[in-house]
């Protein structure tokens, strides 16, 4: 019984998954019961599908065919899609901002103020697609009013009295913007909200209690601009600063071999890579992974503590002040 077990098993795997699957299947005795343990190796090429051509997600205890959202999802996990070389419906080079593309292609020697075909070179460069429409990474990174068409791509910033999200509501904003003004935004809200004591010494201001360097704030805003899920409508970056700590909760959860622990240790992805290309090309950020180590390092080095979590459908960033 265990052997025609075990062979239906791996016919199954081999037959009505597509593509097929090979699994390890062992046959033991526990309590006089025949156990068959089954070894599931991780998959090189998901998103799998029944032979039905169904992609199935599990829900609780059950099995249901996944919405188109959340197949994209699942597609961009496995880096087979990335959503921001998609283009955004209704756009064209007019939502672009002429006088940011100049100055980026002048650090490369082209002139595009005088480009023959400009559309061209958007699209050989990946800020426009071949039908002409801006991609979501030009969008947020060239667009004269990205959140026009991307109403979610935006930072919300909360700072509360004490250390509970039901606490005294101190300042609220929304952040928009393209990404560089987002990003520069958010790290002079949260410095203008966290409160250092200082003194007068020799004529310089000397805080008596230690604060983070402008660099580790500006690393885990950038981090979450970039590596956040964009596919996932109705969500955006969430900052909320409490008075023991800094939250970030950034749409999407991590990519497929990508741990927390790796994070620390500089394991680098990229969720959204055509955005993440043109934030190093303007000097946001390197390709080295160098970023969550030293917020890591600097953090543990003053006693503080830096917690990296999987929430749902959100990655979590806790920063100890």
């Amino acid at each position: 019984m265990g052997q025609k077990k075990k062979n239906l098993l791996q016919n199954i795997c081999r037959n009505n998954i597509v593509p097929p699957l090979s699994v390890t299947c062992l046959i033991e005795k526990i309590e006089g019961k025949t156990i068959i343990h089954v070894q599931v190796p991780k998959g090189r090429d998901k998103p799998y599908q029944t032979n039905k051509y169904q992609f199935l997600i599990r829900v609780g205890s059950t099995n249901k065919i996944a919405s188109p959202q959340e197949l994209m999802r699942l597609f961009q996990q496995s880096a087979v899609f990335h959503f921001d070389a998609t283009g955004v419906a209704n756009t064209a080079i007019s939502d672009l901002n002429w006088a940011k593309l100049h100055q980026y292609f002048d650090q490369y020697g082209v002139d595009f103020s005088s480009e023959s075909d400009k559309e061209r070179l958007l699209v050989n460069t990946d800020i426009m697609t071949q039908d002409r429409e801006v991609t979501i990474a030009g969008l947020l990174v060239f667009g004269i009013n990205p959140q026009k068409f991307l109403h979610n791509a935006s930072i919300s910033f909360a700072h509360f009295l004490g250390q509970n999200i039901d606490d005294t509501l101190l300042d609220k904003k929304a952040i928009e913007g393209t990404l560089d003004i987002q990003i520069d935004t958010c790290v002079a809200v949260i410095k203008n909200n966290i409160k250092t004591p200082s003194v007068i010494e020799q004529n310089k201001t000397v805080d008596t209690v230690f604060n983070y360097p402008d660099k580790v704030f500006r690393e885990i805003i950038v981090n979450a601009c970039l590596h956040r899920n964009y596919s996932i409508l109705g969500s955006r970056v969430r900052v909320f600063l409490f008075s023991d700590r800094l939250e970030i909760r950034s749409p999407g959860r991590l990519p497929n071999t990508v741990t927390t622990d790796k994070m620390k240790a500089g394991v680098s992805y990229a969720t959204n890579p055509i955005l993440l290309k043109f934030m190093e090309n303007l000097r946001y950020i390197d390709k080295l992974g160098r970023g969550i180590p030293m917020v890591n390092q600097t953090a543990l080095k003053n006693n503080k503590a830096l917690i990296l979590e999987e929430v749902g459908e959100e990655f979590v960033l806790i920063l100890y002040l």
